[in-house]
């Protein structure tokens, strides 16, 4: 048996909004809207699918995520980009391998990682 990843699901009170701080600071792009119910985007291969809560789905759902990490091999240029667009970090802090890491404040209470990649 093999597992490819296929999407990560962020639902949110406000999916334009959300689609829109992943676009504006990680350089995200629309791929299409999910009709009634949000918007696909795609985040550099990993595809983000943004909606609000599904009434169609009777199982437990929770606004947000945890966090998603991204590399970058500009650690103080992303750093200093995100806050001059208002990302809030929450913790900068040296990893286990030695490298920088940032924790952003995301929509919905979710969170990106930004781990530097030498």
């Amino acid at each position: 048996m093999s597992f490819a990843v296929n999407h990560v699901h962020l639902k949110t009170t406000d999916p334009v909004a959300t689609a829109k701080y992943y676009v504006d600071n990680f350089g995200a792009t629309i791929k299409s809207e999910i009709p009634g119910r949000g918007i696909q985007v795609d985040m550099h291969g990993l595809q983000l699918n943004i909606t609000t809560k599904i009434a169609a789905q009777n199982h437990e759902q929770n606004y947000g995520i945890e966090h998603i990490a991204l590399n970058t091999t500009d650690f103080a240029g992303t750093l200093a980009s995100l806050k001059a667009n208002g990302v809030k970090v929450l913790e900068e802090l040296v990893g286990g391998s030695g490298s920088r890491v940032a924790f952003l404040q995301a929509p919905d209470g979710a969170q990106v990682e930004i781990i530097e990649k030498a």
